[in-house]
């Protein structure tokens, strides 16, 4: 059975979506495929940066706990690390404030042959600052617009974007978060940050919905992936950027020159 990623492409509500969908799929057996698909990026990847005409960039938003870090580390682990650029964005620095809230973004965009990836992205301008009150209605409300320019920017020049919602449910990062606290291995991802950001779960949830409905485009549509269960949602994540991939049908590039007229003393 595919995996059921829903691709936005109208109006949604994320209250019709369950987080903890699986399609019915074994977990074991899945596993095994995800693996076997992260071979194969691998290899893909390989054929991207001899290419080195188009760039893929993944991003991955979600609450917290919904499995961003594991998801890269799980679809990515056969890929060579010299051919990826990860951006993790958290409060911008001093010179990042002095520019617009996408400079650091377009900064951070992967060369082409690599792979990209942006755990947590420009899109933390329509969601963190629009629910915490960090800056006006009127200018996050313009930032959906600015922001699809943007990515239709990239992607004019060769940027293949592919956006995940990792969708979760909030009892099962009530669960995570019990985890963190209980298992020595995982205190350090605890954070009372975290706990205040769940007091304002509604408010999220209308944010990302928003963020859903305004910001998905042709040139990037958004995936909501399911994520209460970390073995399908790795499974779904995978599975769309291999296919995504193939579809770029890239060819391994001709030699530059005749190499025929080589020889090896």
């Amino acid at each position: 059975m595919k995996p059921q990623p829903v691709v936005i492409t109208g109006k949604v509500k994320l209250k019709h979506f369950d987080p903890g969908y699986c399609g019915r799929r074994v977990k074991e057996e899945t596993k095994v495929e995800t693996d076997a698909l992260g071979r194969r990026l691998g290899d893909s990847q390989q054929l991207l940066y001899a290419n080195s005409s188009r760039a893929v960039l993944l991003i991955f938003q979600g609450m917290d706990a919904s499995g961003k870090d594991g998801s890269v580390r799980s679809v990515l682990k056969h890929v060579n690390p010299a051919g990826v650029e990860v951006a993790n964005f958290k409060v911008p620095s001093v010179e990042e404030m002095a520019h617009d809230y996408l400079w650091r973004i377009h900064h951070a965009v992967p060369r082409r042959g690599n792979i990209g990836v942006f755990n947590r992205s420009h899109y933390e301008s329509v969601l963190a600052e629009r629910v915490l009150g960090l800056v006006p209605r009127k200018v996050w409300t313009r930032r959906y617009e600015e922001i699809v320019d943007f990515e239709q920017i990239l992607a004019a020049n060769r940027v293949l974007i592919l956006k995940f919602y990792l969708h979760i449910s909030r009892e099962e990062q009530a669960a995570r978060f019990k985890e963190r606290l209980e298992n020595p291995e995982k205190n350090w991802k605890f954070s009372h940050a975290d706990l205040t950001t769940r007091q304002h779960w509604d408010d999220y949830i209308d944010a990302y919905q928003d963020m859903l409905n305004r910001t998905s485009h042709p040139a990037a549509r958004w995936h909501v992936v399911p994520a209460d269960r970390n073995w399908y949602r790795d499974y779904v994540i995978a599975d769309t950027v291999m296919r995504a991939v193939d579809g770029l049908k890239l060819k391994w590039p001709k030699p530059t020159e005749d190499l025929s007229k080589i020889r090896i003393k």
